[in-house]
């Protein structure tokens, strides 16, 4: 009994000191614009302390696909820190911060993409024992929350995307051109005359040239044969 006012007293502790341990710290994210496309963005980050042992020495963020790096500039950060830009994301950091102080930093971000609601940014937060959290689990709408979540921004779709949903296809034309093509070998095959039989045209042929009352001629009107 006693260790577990013991437990829910050091819990509280935190919450009021502002400091989280291991269950409750993340890597939280924040944007000043929420719509998908808009421009000239910042990105709050907010690295939670979480280690009783070191303070936070670097964070270093992978952007989700759909944002250039060359487009990431620094606004703000932890007083000595630097900003790095990398291939696929940036690093902040410099001087380890004091144990249980949060980082936080502030980026300019020149156009978030179109057409994404959700933007994921896998951080990697280094302490200055050389421990690290990862920060990477991507957060799945509808479903809890994974153990290391990604810091997450939900956007609000943007006038390309709402436009891009509202336009209907074009309708299916294939059952009219079959429609079409049946239709036209039905007329093609109703103007074929019958095939004609070759007796009766060598018949037909004989009663034109001979007279009725003709020597040899049958009385079938089929010239007889010798």
């Amino acid at each position: 009994m006693t260790r577990r006012v013991a437990t829910v007293a050091a819990v509280a502790g935190f919450a009021a000191l502002g400091l989280a341990g291991p269950a409750f710290a993340h890597v939280e994210v924040s944007a000043d614009k929420t719509t998908a496309g808009a421009s000239d963005v910042t990105l709050t980050f907010t690295g939670e302390a979480e280690n009783d042992k070191a303070g936070i020495k670097s964070e270093r963020v992978v952007l989700p696909a759909g944002l250039d790096p060359a487009g990431v500039t620094l606004v703000k950060a932890p007083a000595g820190w630097k900003f790095t830009a990398a291939a696929d994301g940036f690093t902040v950091g410099g001087t380890p911060l004091k144990i249980g102080v949060d980082a936080v930093w502030k980026v300019k971000i020149a156009k978030l993409p179109d057409g994404q609601t959700r933007l994921s940014f896998k951080t990697l937060e280094t302490y200055g024992d050389g421990s690290i959290v990862r920060w990477i689990e991507i957060q799945e709408p509808g479903q809890p929350e994974p153990d290391n979540p990604a810091p997450l921004v939900t956007l609000k779709p943007g006038p390309s995307s709402a436009a891009a949903t509202s336009v209907s296809p074009a309708p299916a034309t294939t059952v009219n051109q079959e429609s079409s093509r049946a239709a036209f070998r039905r007329r093609s095959t109703s103007t074929v005359p019958p095939p004609i039989s070759t007796t009766a045209t060598i018949t037909q042929i004989h009663q034109v040239l001979l007279p009725e009352s003709s020597p040899g001629r049958s009385a079938t009107g089929v010239v007889a044969t010798a």
